[in-house]
C-alpha cells in the first residue's frame, strides 16, 4: 500500500515541472504557488494506513467526513426492503479513498452521468454524476453511492461486478470534494449521529441486529 494513490501522481508531477519551469524562467518566487499546490495534491491523494478491525456484525464507514443526514427509506433498488440511508460529506481536506463497509460480493454496479452541483445539496444523489455499488454476503446486502460534487469531476472505481471485497478494502475515490450515501436495512442499528465525524474503515456506522 502506497502513502499516495496513483491518481495523484499526474497532479503532483505537473506542479513539480511547472515549479521548475517558472522558477528558472521567471523567478524562484513565482514557483511558490505550484510548489504549494504540489504539497496540497500530496495531502489530498494521501492513503493513510488503516488497521481494519474485521467484524461481521458491523457496517464500517466507507469514507472520512461528516454525517450530514440519516434518512429512513421505504425501500432501495438493491436492498429491496425498508432501510436507512446515511449521508457522509467529504470536504477537500478529508481523505478521499473509499473503503468497503462490509465483506461481500458486488452484485450491482451502475454509473450515472449527471450535473456537478455542490455535494451538500439535498438532491445531488439524483442529479449529480454518481456510481452505485450493491454489496452482499450471507447475512446482509447494502448499497454504497459515490456522488460527485461541484469540484469533483471524476469518480474512480477499482472494482467491477462480481468482485469479492474484504471489509475495509479500497474500492475507489472521488476527486476534490464529494459525498457518499450508505443504504442499510432496518435490522441494522445506526451507530452514528448527524454531525458526527467519521473515518473510513474505522468508524462503525451500524450494527446488525439478528
Amino acid at each position: 500500500m502506497t502513502p499516495i494513490i496513483s491518481e495523484g501522481y499526474p497532479f503532483i508531477g505537473a506542479c513539480f515541472l511547472l515549479a521548475l519551469l517558472v522558477g528558472f524562467s521567471i523567478s524562484p518566487y513565482a514557483a511558490v504557488i505550484p510548489i504549494v499546490l504540489m504539497f496540497y495534491f500530496c495531502y489530498f491523494f494521501r492513503n493513510p494506513k488503516r488497521e481494519i478491525a474485521l467484524d461481521e456484525d458491523v457496517i464500517l464507514s466507507p469514507a472520512d467526513g461528516t454525517v450530514t443526514d440519516i434518512v429512513p427509506m421505504e425501500t432501495d433498488e438493491f436492498v429491496k426492503e425498508p432501510c436507512n440511508k446515511v449521508v457522509i460529506f467529504m470536504s477537500v481536506f478529508n481523505v478521499h479513498v473509499n473503503r468497503s463497509p462490509i465483506r461481500g460480493k458486488i452484485k450491482l454496479q451502475k454509473y450515472f452521468c449527471g450535473r456537478f452541483r455542490p455535494a451538500y445539496k439535498d438532491t445531488v444523489g439524483f442529479e449529480n454524476e454518481h456510481h452505485v455499488l450493491g454489496i452482499e454476503n450471507e447475512r446482509i446486502r447494502i448499497s454504497v453511492k459515490q456522488i460527485a460534487g461541484i469540484l469533483a469531476r471524476r469518480i474512480v472505481s477499482y472494482v467491477t461486478l462480481d468482485d469479492e471485497m474484504k471489509q475495509g478494502e479500497l474500492y475507489g475515490m472521488i476527486k476534490f470534494g464529494s459525498c457518499l450515501e450508505v443504504v442499510m436495512p432496518k435490522n441494522v442499528e445506526i451507530a452514528v449521529t448527524k454531525g458526527q465525524k467519521v473515518s473510513g474503515g474505522l468508524t462503525v456506522l451500524g450494527r446488525i441486529k439478528d
